[in-house]
């Protein structure tokens, strides 16, 4: 949602003629931008989750490759366990120290662009907007337009990627010296729906 929020401010920002990028600050301005700010607290809030996230991915692959190579059979679920509790952990207390950063930044970094981007007139088209519960449907209808795109995409796709995947496969097996899974054997990891 704020990505595409910052999408509609972008444009509108490219939108603006010079005369427009040089308007000065007046309470008016800085109390909608205040009321963006405020609808967007959402879209804040997830933009600092996945900032403390996006790392924990390569983190817990590395940690997963280890684990199936250093650490015994018998202990790998406990092992796992742990990893598992101590990424969340991080996860549980670092989102709150970046959200509340994003938060009380946002005024002063967001809010000067805004004010100096958009006329008076602007912003309030863009609160208008924010707040409309045509957008807000839209909005909500996005997960069900995602689901229907990407089940059609992988269902039209399946066959070309299985088999480029299954080479893909077959080539690092290759590379690594590990043998090649016989001829129909499902492939272990091939992308899912």
């Amino acid at each position: 949602m704020f990505q595409k929020t910052l999408l509609i401010l972008a444009i509108a920002a490219a939108c603006a003629t010079s005369a427009q990028a040089q308007q000065t600050s007046t309470p008016a301005k800085k109390e909608l931008v205040a009321r963006i700010l405020k609808i967007q607290q959402p879209a804040i809030d997830n933009m600092a989750r996945g900032l403390v996230q996006e790392p924990l991915g390569p983190l817990m692959e590395s940690a997963d490759a280890a684990l199936n190579a250093r650490v015994p059979a018998d202990k790998r679920e406990a092992v796992a366990k742990g990893i598992e509790a101590d990424a969340k952990k991080y996860m549980d207390e670092t989102v709150p120290i970046v959200r509340e950063r994003a938060i009380k930044l946002a005024p002063t970094t967001v809010g000067p662009i805004l004010e100096e981007k958009f006329t008076e007139e602007e912003l309030r088209q863009v609160v208008a907007l924010l707040e409309s519960p045509v957008l807000a449907k839209f909005q909500a209808a996005g997960v069900d337009i995602q689901r229907a795109l990407i089940e059609k995409v992988v269902a039209d796709t399946r066959p070309q990627v299985e088999g480029k995947f299954r080479g893909l496969e077959d080539t690092v097996a290759r590379r690594l010296g590990v043998p090649a899974r016989p001829n129909g054997a499902p492939a272990s990891a091939a992308p899912k729906k």
